[in-house]
């Protein structure tokens, strides 16, 4: 065997890809409880909170809300907690030391969204029971919610990986942090129907990938409440890809 074999063939990468999720698992074990409670309040919090708006809600307005909430709980795994981590080694000065491990560097994004995209699976579990049983629906729960859950939550991750890494100061991605939960909790049209938006604001998110992400989610939930899933599949595909494509320039720049 060459050492051009041991450096870059199927066994080198995989066991780097298991050394670092070892490393990095290990690396978070005291943070994760944390980020699993953090994800679920949000999701579930706000599913019991929306509720509180109305003294009655039409059945329909209820399944839109309790199919919405479990979206709620994915977006901070990814786009919230993947930042504050990143931000957290460049503050601890820790940040080149990950690079300089002997692993390829896709390795090390890798293990990155595995953890965190299995992350998202606690609270998006929680938020869901937690909002069938507060507002009393018997959803249709399809094997399409399988597809959904884990590109959505990759999307989220790879996003929010990918603006970290690109964001040199912390200070900058933390004040975009901060801006996406605003945005997500009061102008996405997540746990209510995009025609409540005005027109100009509706042709927003047809573009963004917060409506797609609820409404993949709401259609392994839910039977015939969603047209032209396809359409939303497609959207995360390509917010994905554009993530990977800018992240792995980003990575593939440093020295």
């Amino acid at each position: 065997m060459t050492l051009a074999e041991v450096r870059h063939g199927a066994g080198y990468w995989g066991r780097g890809y298991t050394m670092m999720l070892r490393f990095d698992v290990l690396s978070l074990r005291a943070m994760l409880p944390f980020f699993v409670i953090i994800q679920t309040l949000m999701g579930a919090g706000m599913a019991i909170i929306y509720g509180f708006y109305f003294d009655e809600l039409p059945p329909i307005a209820a399944t839109f809300i309790a199919t919405g909430a479990p979206t709620l709980a994915i977006i901070p795994v990814g786009m919230t907690l993947v930042p504050i981590v990143v931000a957290q080694h460049k503050w601890d000065q820790t940040y080149d030391f990950l690079w300089s491990l002997p692993v390829p560097r896709l390795v090390t994004a890798l293990s990155n969204m595995t953890i965190f995209t299995l992350l998202a699976v606690p609270g998006f579990t929680v938020t869901l029971l937690v909002a069938a049983w507060r507002y009393d629906l018997d959803l249709a729960v399809s094997w399409s919610i399988v597809p959904a859950v884990v590109l959505t939550a990759l999307m989220a991750v790879s996003i929010g990986w990918t603006t970290a890494h690109t964001i040199a100061d912390p200070r900058i991605t933390n004040l975009l942090v901060n801006l996406v939960i605003f945005v997500v909790l009061l102008f996405s049209p997540i746990a209510f129907p995009i025609e409540n938006f005005p027109g100009w604001l509706a042709a927003v998110h047809r573009v963004l990938p917060f409506w797609a992400m609820a409404q993949v989610v709401r259609e392994g939930l839910t039977d015939g409440l969603v047209a032209d899933v396809g359409r939303h599949y497609a959207v995360l595909a390509v917010w994905t890809a554009a993530a990977w494509i800018v992240g792995a320039r980003v990575v593939g720049r440093r020295r």
